[in-house]
């Protein structure tokens, strides 16, 4: 515990609040519509923001602690999405297919193939994914000059001076001239904040398995979970230099899934995008104790499940340029390394430029993600130039 507290900084805190504001406020409203296309009661809502916190609170504290590596798992956005585009379904049918989803996550962690899998992809493609990933979020920081440039300017300026002077707390003073800003323009009001129910009480529902609810959801959920969501997160990881335990990892939030489904825990997974503001020289210079950066957003988003509905309309009081601004200074010096560690290689050069372009352009098909595709570009490229080749 002493070591633990030691390994703590003012800026591992501050990414770790950075990583569950960034995570949280930009795809909640999509789990909102999962709800209510499953035709989820009040008290099932706010059971799905208990499960989904306390999942990825619980799981990036326990691995991140066992690993002292800064693993940080997140929902399924694309599933959410998923979810939010079913008809005809039940929530004890899909709750079924939660469950079935769940086991199925497990299996890909614990028989190993998704490691073996992640080991066959050179870490040029890796990084040129991670950069296509994440260079969006620089782009909507930059975009957002055009509704707030007051707002966006200030945490500009203030992000290179903190380049300059305090290194290590940049992101820290960012986000705190952001909120200042913010605050000074009326544009960060609390007043209408209802903390008449805090606390949040689980809601089970009893699961009903059925093979079209098994075809129909919990597949293509798995298929977008592990494509869409965990491929990226374990470049994610890679590519920051980070050698954690794939297998038990996806094991662990295979085995959160299955148990947390009943309440609403539909699927969880590695974090990509909210992991590499955990991973980066901006959470802490030493790499060994960036750790803690996950540790602190674990106990944030505990919290976030522990008192989901007055946490919830705290953090969706922040306007959303603070949130973009924030989210690109912050990932700004991990889009750059993996850019620079993507295209080191002249002889992967082209396959990685091409990664990280289907990567930026956010494609998708069959349901699946653009990181996807991503890596499917760039190998078929790398297949393409060794190709009568010793």
């Amino acid at each position: 515990m002493r070591a633990l507290l030691k390994d703590f900084s003012p800026s591992t805190v501050v990414a770790g609040f950075v990583a569950v504001l960034v995570g949280y406020t930009s795809s909640v409203a999509i789990i909102f519509q999962a709800t209510v296309a499953l035709g989820a009661t009040p008290a099932q809502t706010a059971s799905w923001l208990w499960a989904l916190g306390l999942g990825m609170g619980l799981t990036s504290l326990g691995l991140s602690l066992w690993t002292r590596k800064p693993v940080l798992t997140a929902w399924s956005t694309p599933g959410a999405a998923l979810l939010a585009s079913t008809s005809g379904l039940d929530m004890p049918e899909a709750i079924g297919a939660f469950i079935v989803c769940g086991a199925l996550i497990t299996w890909a962690g614990a028989s190993g193939w998704f490691e073996k899998l992640m080991d066959r992809i050179p870490v040029s493609i890796a990084s040129a994914l991670l950069a296509g990933v994440l260079a969006r979020f620089g782009l909507d920081a930059v975009g957002s000059v055009k509704t707030d440039p007051g707002l966006v300017l200030a945490m500009a300026a203030a992000y290179l001076a903190g380049r300059r002077w305090w290194t290590r707390y940049a992101v820290p003073g960012v986000l705190l001239v952001g909120i200042a800003y913010a605050l000074g323009e009326g544009r960060l009001s609390f007043v209408g904040l209802d903390t008449s129910q805090v606390w949040v009480l689980p809601a089970w529902t009893k699961p009903v398995f059925t093979w079209h609810a098994a075809v129909g959801v919990a597949l293509p959920l798995f298929i977008v979970t592990m494509a869409s969501q965990n491929l990226p997160g374990v470049a994610a990881q890679r590519a920051s230099g980070y050698a954690t335990p794939v297998s038990t990892s996806i094991a662990v939030t295979g085995a959160a899934t299955t148990l947390l489904a009943p309440f609403g825990g539909y699927a969880f997974n590695l974090a990509a995008i909210t992991a590499a503001i955990c991973m980066g020289r901006e959470a802490h210079e030493d790499p060994a104790r960036r750790y803690t950066a996950v540790v602190a957003a674990g106990l944030f988003y505990v919290l976030i499940g522990l008192a989901g509905g007055a946490v919830a309309m705290l953090l969706a009081a922040f306007p959303p340029e603070l949130v973009k601004t924030i989210a690109g200074l912050a990932l700004l010096g991990t889009i750059a390394g993996a850019l620079a560690t993507a295209l080191k290689d002249e002889a992967h050069r082209d396959a990685a430029g091409l990664t990280f372009l289907v990567c930026l352009s956010g494609v998708s098909a069959f349901g699946i993600g653009a990181a996807f595709w991503g890596v499917v570009a760039g190998g078929t490229a790398l297949l393409a130039m060794r190709l009568g080749r010793r």
